[in-house]
């Protein structure tokens, strides 16, 4: 599928796209809205490829009372996703979780303790899309809707997808996950080529929040699932490498598969290939050559939680000079207070990452 997210003016999106239908079947005030908005100059998160619109999503801050059915939630600062649609045929594909987190990062970065949605039971996919990411219903308003919420006093840690953006904050290490630029630069390609948050936010969205990286550790990983890692790209050009090998952006893991394990099989090929998805970069081929090759192979699962962005990646000597970097990766455990000093370095707001 070829296309792009994009920030669009609502004035530069047509209404009359098939892909509204649903939305002026629903809401019988929608063509006025969406008129008014665009009137006021306002934008949306749009996804197009060659069929059309095939994702919609508009936030918007506000203070209001949320009227429900047997209950009024009191009007405090929150972040409301006002329009959420995705098309039935990108369905199941990254492009969904990516809109998603493109709109939980944005929260993050708020003042606003909660953010919310509403939607028609009948809309389950989208319903199950957002439980994924910590979404749960409140309840119904008067307009027969479902109210989903998510709240940054109440996380839910119980799945890294669910408290995403945030990490779980009673961790007791974390650990690098080193990559090679080419391969880098694919599969996080918003790490640090982007200047502005809009780039940033528009290749999140297209590559989804999920990756898998095929890793070829000498040995068995202390990696566990639920643990943060931090993101390493092995700078491969000229230049000194001390200087431009970076830490880039920092993931939870949220699956480990031993592939191979001292040149034994644990899964056959095909299994490999079906795990790996359409979330890593390697091609088929890339995949049977590790796979026929290498003596260890582990396939991680990660939930990308954020990164530090151009200008603000930590250099292999800045980490080496602070002694966290100090053997090869892979066997580098670092503490919860280690792996903050990193945050910080990269000049995060650590409570921007993790509630404590």
């Amino acid at each position: 599928m070829s296309g792009k997210f994009q920030w669009t003016d609502f004035a530069n999106c047509d209404i009359e796209d098939s892909f509204f239908d649903s939305l002026k079947a629903d809401y019988i005030e929608f063509p006025e809205w969406f008129g008014h908005k665009g009137r006021s100059g306002e934008k949306a998160f749009v996804y197009t490829d060659e069929e059309g619109i095939c994702a919609f999503v508009y936030l918007k801050s506000e203070d209001e009372t949320i009227e429900l059915e047997d209950k009024s939630l009191p009007a405090v600062s929150r972040l409301k996703i006002g329009t959420l649609k995705l098309a039935d045929r990108i369905q199941g594909q990254r492009l969904g979780e990516g809109a998603i987190g493109v709109a939980l990062w944005r929260w993050q970065e708020s003042s606003a303790d909660e953010i919310y949605v509403t939607i028609f039971e009948k809309h389950v996919s989208l319903i199950e899309l957002i439980a994924r990411f910590g979404f749960s219903c409140i309840g119904m308003n008067k307009r027969g809707e479902c109210v989903f919420m998510k709240s940054k006093k109440n996380i839910d840690y119980s799945d890294p997808f669910k408290s995403f953006p945030y990490i779980k904050p009673d961790f007791e290490k974390a650990g690098y996950i080193p990559v090679y630029d080419h391969f880098h630069d694919t599969l996080f390609p918003y790490s640090e080529l982007y200047n502005t948050k809009q780039e940033a936010e528009e290749k999140t969205a297209a590559n989804g929040v999920t990756k898998v990286f095929i890793a070829a550790p000498s040995s068995i990983l202390h990696h566990k699932v639920g643990e943060p890692v931090v993101i390493y790209r092995i700078h491969t050009g000229s230049g000194q490498k001390i200087y431009k090998s970076v830490a880039t952006s920092f993931c939870t893991l949220t699956k480990i598969e031993i592939v191979k394990s001292n040149s034994i099989c644990r899964m056959s090929f095909e299994e490999f290939s079906s795990c790996s998805g359409n979330k890593t970069v390697y091609p088929d081929s890339e995949l049977r050559d590790l796979y026929n090759n290498k003596p260890n192979l582990v396939l991680l699962e990660m939930v990308y939680n954020g990164y530090f962005g151009k200008g603000k990646n930590v250099t292999c000597k800045s980490l080496k000079d602070n002694n966290l970097f100090y053997t090869y990766p892979y066997n580098i455990q670092l503490s919860k207070q280690q792996f903050i000093s990193i945050l910080e370095m990269g000049d995060k707001n650590v409570q921007d990452v993790i509630i404590d």
